[in-house]
């Protein structure tokens, strides 16, 4: 496995009405994709067969997670266990992280 170091804020990328998505890590045991949204864009309601987070790097929209709307805003962070139906929604131009475990086991929780 290979060093690598990223500005994420600089490496995003956003298309007119659309969603532009970049694998920065595609490894054994995970996989992690810079998304940009423009404004107004969305990933529709979807499941997943492994363990992931989204984390929210800049701009404003919706996650769901379950049958609950979260605000996503810079800094927010969303843990989701396998299974679980999550959509995202683009108020404005945003950039979201997402990470993807592969063969990983439910973290323990936190504080």
């Amino acid at each position: 496995m290979q060093t690598l170091a990223y500005n994420l804020n600089e490496k995003a990328e956003f298309a007119s009405d659309g969603i532009v998505s970049k694998t920065i890590v595609d490894e054994k045991f995970a996989k992690v994709i810079l998304f940009g949204f423009a404004a107004g864009q969305s990933l529709s309601e979807h499941t997943s067969s492994m363990p992931a987070i989204i984390h929210i790097l800049s701009g404003k929209g919706k996650v769901l997670l379950g049958e609950q709307w979260h605000d996503a805003v810079p800094g927010s962070w969303y843990f989701m266990p396998p299974g679980l139906n999550h959509a995202i929604q683009a108020d404005e131009d945003t950039v979201m992280l997402l990470t993807m475990f592969r063969g990983a086991a439910t973290p323990v929780a936190g504080p």
